[in-house]
């Protein structure tokens, strides 16, 4: 297999698994009905999924600067599709939280698999590699939205786990045949010694921090619409179903195209342009949908804005991270996306319970306040190191 087509497998492989993480946003509404439950207490999903993954790429992810990454992938997949399998099985709500966070914990194979596409690529490419492997990641996110708003309707919210752990035991045996052997970078480190590795690597490297919870605040950003949208499409005007409401992730398949773009921007110019676009893209995207949810063309408008801002600044906040320790990719990932759900998970938490207070407008405010938080810390990074050039 061509560099080409490994690197668009990685993509594919990266969005079918990311997905499983987002698979219970339209469901929402359906579980809550399923296990008889409110909408805050519902919300909680989303956040312990969000946070099970947290876990999983502070315990697993390191791994990949310590194993060989194809085992480590295949075993990865193996794990999602056992824990997806029970979450479409268990029949109380608090073990099924419980489940949730375990299947958080285990789909970690996208944070594996970008580490390793930063290795494969050469420098002057990198950015734009790990663009179109995010790209992949994006989709992932964005049509899980929409696939299991209409598996739901169709069949059932279980069905949709069911197919989606047959769909990871797929990739399991397409990654045995596909993907190339892929050796760490350190052999003589032991799990102990790396995960110990972390807080010199945390306090050695200020701008990994900065870059990591920029990040954060805008996943949190991000994270607090998309879990909210279910319920604001539930009622007047909408009152849609969990189908129509999966067709939104299409909207935002749009920002994915910004992946690419990105990336090659960070390859020629300080990554930290573009993530003070990006931030300015998704504060505008509250502040238009805040007043303007009742409309649904201004809704479309501001999602396609929100995940734009944010993918952007993904993109160009790894690629900025990835040229630190080029030696430990894998570590300086686990930090900054360990960083990124724990604001994601944040935001759907703060959300879900901004919005049983204080309705849209609660979620406006709660999406403003975690972009306000990005903003201060991207400013820290341009106070303490100025642009000028290709640097950071």
């Amino acid at each position: 297999m061509t560099f080409s087509w490994l690197v668009i497998f990685m993509a594919i492989a990266t969005g079918a698994s990311v997905a499983n993480l987002y698979y219970n946003q339209p469901l929402l509404t359906l579980m809550a009905h399923s296990f008889h439950v409110g909408s805050a207490a519902v919300g909680a999903v989303t956040m312990l999924t969000q946070i099970g993954y947290a876990a999983g790429l502070l315990l697993f992810v390191p791994l990949a600067d310590l194993w060989e990454r194809k085992r480590l992938i295949i075993g990865l997949f193996l794990l999602t599709a056992m824990a997806l399998e029970l979450v479409a099985v268990i029949p109380a709500f608090i073990p099924f939280l419980a489940m949730n966070f375990a299947l958080g914990l285990a789909t970690v194979v996208p944070q594996v698999i970008v580490p390793v596409a930063a290795d494969l690529a050469p420098d002057s490419s990198r950015g734009r590699v790990v663009g179109v492997v995010m790209s992949g990641l994006l989709i992932g996110i964005l049509g899980a939205r929409t696939v299991s708003g209409f598996v739901g309707d169709w069949l059932g919210w279980r069905r949709v786990y069911e197919l989606a752990g047959l769909l990871m035991l797929i990739f399991a045996g397409a990654t045995a045949r596909i993907f190339p052997r892929s050796e760490p970078h350190h052999h003589g480190l032991r799990y102990a010694g790396l995960l110990r590795s972390l807080g010199p690597l945390i306090r050695q490297e200020p701008e990994l921090v900065r870059a990591s919870l920029t990040g954060a605040a805008l996943f949190g950003a991000f994270s607090a619409f998309w879990t909210t949208l279910t319920f604001r499409l539930g009622l007047a005007p909408y009152h849609y179903s969990a189908s129509i409401i999966g067709l939104f992730g299409l909207l935002g398949i749009a920002g994915a195209s910004a992946a690419p773009v990105a990336g090659r921007l960070a390859d020629k110019r300080d990554p930290r342009i573009t993530v003070t676009a990006s931030i300015g893209l998704v504060a505008l995207a509250y502040l238009w949908m805040g007043p303007l949810s009742g409309h649904l063309w201004a809704l479309i408008v501001g999602i396609i804005v929100l995940d734009l801002g944010v993918q952007s600044g993904q993109i160009s906040n790894q690629s900025r991270i990835y040229a630190l320790r080029p030696n430990a990719r894998a570590r300086v990932n686990t930090v900054y996306m360990v960083t990124y759900f724990l604001g994601g998970s944040l935001g759907s938490g703060v959300a879900s319970w901004a919005w049983g207070i204080a309705g849209w407008t609660g979620v406006t405010v709660a999406g403003l306040g975690m972009t306000v938080a990005a903003a201060i810390v991207h400013i820290v990074s341009l106070v303490r190191h100025p642009i000028m050039g290709r640097s950071l």
